[in-house]
């Protein structure tokens, strides 16, 4: 048997840690442009969001600081699972047969089990200190809700899921875990919103979908002068929470006397992609050498099919309008097993980012998706999520493309999330029932008119 190097994990100290999140706006070279208000489709004010997010927050979505301090009851969070392990992957290199080195930063070891808890942690913690007493939120594969019920347990919430029915019914363990820390769940769309009525009433057997979880879970906030909304993706507040992942990387990598080539996150909404990449995007506007890919699925292709332009965030236009890559607010995507992934819009910042030509993209299918992560499971012995597994396989990608130009190039990928509660896909995966979807561009959704 082959011998590997025992260090192939970096690890940092607690005072290696960042005390801060970084805010990629301050470094940008084109600033986001400004989001709208879903009733008059004016520019937002810091008013018109204080009905379902705290001030904190709010302030935290238009800042232009470069660095924003960690709180201390965050950082005390932090310590049961941060800093997160850098590792190598000899096996999986030797197996390629590639001279490019691969790491992937892993997020799928702490309680939540994904990248989902750094701004669970963060947003539970500014409702509290405003005096919110109950949250709500949408979840679709389920990371997220995991996520968020854990951090309104421990800070003494009380939390509303609003689960992607397709989701609910393909990933039960993923609900009883919410239900396991208090978190209250139930199927979207739901009879308990007016938005979850009207989509029920137009198709009674609709799967559900991000946009209308969404909006169900802003009504629901609306409707009580004691909750207030949390969003596990897409807004900068949540990127910004998320960049604690690439500035930990960052160090890391250099502890390896090392520097990627290029660093690659999957990305539904773009919280993942932002927690690794933003740090490095930080770099690359600066001068160095560096590209970043976003790995999505072919069956909601956002930045790799999608229009940049204003759209609503969610499906009965109670949330925010932002100007993002998009395909449309209404469109549902196929029930793909990547759940996290099938979101109609893209982070407001990556979109930007994308369109100044700072990120690049490309889409993969279920089952390519799911042979990378086989092969990944064989090699590292971790079962990714389905969702990560898009970034494994654009990795893998990349090593055989360094393999073929005889380049040693360096290749960093998230590692967002484990697999142990997505059997069902891998069953489904293993018996030869997955479907290969592509989008086609007749379902692409509503985009509203903007003057």
């Amino acid at each position: 048997m082959s011998k590997f190097p025992r260090d192939n994990t970096i690890t940092l100290t607690a005072n290696e840690r960042p005390t801060a999140w970084y805010n990629v706006v301050a470094d940008m070279p084109t600033k986001p442009e400004p989001s709208l208000n879903a009733a008059n489709l004016q520019e937002l004010t810091g008013p018109d969001l204080e009905a379902i997010f705290p001030k904190v927050l709010i302030a935290q979505e238009v800042s232009l600081e470069r660095y924003i301090e960690i709180p201390d009851e965050v950082q005390a969070f932090y310590d049961l699972y941060r800093a997160t392990p850098l590792v190598r992957c000899y096996r999986l290199e030797k197996y390629l047969d590639t001279p490019a080195k691969i790491y992937y930063k892993y997020e799928g070891a702490n309680p939540g089990g994904s990248h989902k808890l750094n701004t669970a942690v963060a947003q539970v913690y500014y409702n509290k200190q405003e005096g919110v007493k109950r949250l709500t939120t949408e979840t679709g594969a389920g990371q997220w809700g995991c996520a968020v019920s854990m951090a309104a347990n421990y800070f003494g919430l009380e939390m509303q899921v609003y689960m992607v029915k397709v989701s609910y019914n393909q990933k039960p363990y993923r609900r009883h875990f919410m239900e396991l820390y208090n978190g209250k769940v139930c199927a979207s769309p739901s009879p308990y919103t007016q938005a979850g009525r009207n989509v029920l009433a137009a198709d009674p057997n609709c799967k559900g979908s991000l946009g209308i979880a969404i909006s169900e879970a802003v009504e629901d906030a609306l409707q009580r002068e004691d909750t207030k909304y949390s969003l596990g993706s897409v807004l900068n507040h949540v990127s910004l929470h998320q960049t604690i992942i690439g500035q930990e990387a960052k160090t890391q990598i250099q502890k390896a006397d090392d520097y990627p080539d290029i660093v690659i996150g999957c990305a539904g909404g773009g919280s993942n992609l932002s927690g690794i990449a933003f740090p490095f995007v930080q770099d690359k506007v600066n001068g160095k050498k560096v590209d970043i890919l976003a790995v999505e699925p072919t069956a909601c292709p956002t930045l790799t099919k999608g229009k940049f332009a204003y759209d609503y965030g969610d499906t009965a236009k109670m949330a925010p309008v932002c100007k993002m890559y998009t395909l449309g607010h209404d469109f549902i995507p196929s029930g793909i097993h990547a759940g996290g992934l099938r979101y109609h819009g893209m982070s407001p910042l990556i979109s930007q980012l994308r369109n100044d030509g700072l990120i690049d993209a490309v889409a993969y299918n279920q089952n390519q998706v799911f042979d990378a992560a086989k092969l990944f499971a064989q090699t590292e012995f971790i079962l990714p999520a389905p969702e990560s597994s898009h970034a494994i396989k654009a990795a893998i990608d990349e090593a055989l493309k360094a393999k073929e130009a005889g380049e040693a190039k360096t290749i960093l990928f998230c590692l967002s999330g484990h697999g142990f509660f997505d059997m069902q896909a891998y069953a489904s995966y293993m018996a030869g029932d997955l479907q290969d979807i592509e989008f086609d561009p007749k379902n692409f959704g509503h985009l509203p008119e903007i003057k």
